[in-house]
């Protein structure tokens, strides 16, 4: 045959069929033939285009951008484009190193954190949230436990739980963005990320009852607006729920 099929496309790109059929389905990235089947057959000119719109993507540019970008200009000027938008990526990555450089030498005595620095660290929401969740879980056990274990970290702690969290929650978003399933590998491995740091940090959080830390995830408005709002990707909330359920299903087997 000349060309791939989509299952083979789907298979070089780390992308799943559902995300080929749907950017055909917009025009986004239509296969050079059929078979005489009807089966999208994706020669050599539908993967390069294929590889702008998985590099925009990763790039946070929507696919409605994406398509404006691909209308203009040849291969090169994409090229420039991207290098330009990571070159950006880059700057703005080594001024939070230096943020956290700072803090960390800020931090190095690990000196236990008021509610002041707490509010620095992580917004001025800091006391709304705290407040909100002892209303909800504050006669629980892991609430319980979570509050024991919070008074023995220091500022260095902190610094660390709070880049670690954000971190796993970007490599969520990261696999949703890039349309990849639920139950698949890179989903599955960030969200056994997230139940390893809820059970490090805070409480004990075998797979089962990460599956109910999942499932709040889109029961409770504040954690929808958290990640789809937030993240900029609608349905983020509900594909985390989803692939903490395949990691716990896969911890089963």
């Amino acid at each position: 045959m000349d060309g791939l099929t989509v299952g083979e496309v789907a298979k070089r790109f780390r992308i799943t069929v559902r995300t080929l059929h749907h950017y055909d389905e917009i025009g986004l990235l239509t296969p050079s033939r059929r078979t005489a089947s009807g089966y999208r057959v994706y020669r050599s000119s539908d993967l390069t285009r294929l590889s702008q719109i998985i590099v925009y993507r990763r790039l946070e540019f929507s696919l409605d951008e994406i398509a404006s970008l691909l209308h203009e200009g040849d291969e090169v000027s994409h090229l420039l484009r991207q290098r330009e938008r990571v070159m950006s990526r880059i700057d703005e990555m080594r001024g939070l190193v230096d943020a956290i450089d700072q803090a960390l030498e800020k931090a190095m005595t690990n000196t236990p954190m008021t509610d002041d620095d707490m509010r620095e660290l992580f917004g001025e929401g800091f006391d709304d949230y705290q407040a909100e969740a002892e209303r909800k879980w504050g006669e629980t056990a892991e609430w319980k436990e979570s509050q024991r274990r919070a008074k023995s970290y220091g500022r260095e702690d902190w610094i660390r739980i709070k880049a670690e969290g954000e971190a796993v929650e970007k490599a969520l978003a990261d696999a949703f963005a890039g349309g990849l399933a639920a139950d698949s590998d890179q989903a599955m491995d960030a969200a056994e990320r997230h139940r390893l740091h809820v059970n490090r940090w805070f409480y004990d959080c075998p797979p089962d009852f990460h599956r109910k830390l999942g499932d709040m995830y889109v029961s409770d408005p504040a954690y929808v607006a958290r990640y789809d709002e937030s993240f900029g990707l609608p349905g983020l909330a509900a594909f985390c729920r989803d692939a903490i359920h395949a990691n716990a299903d896969r911890a089963a087997r």
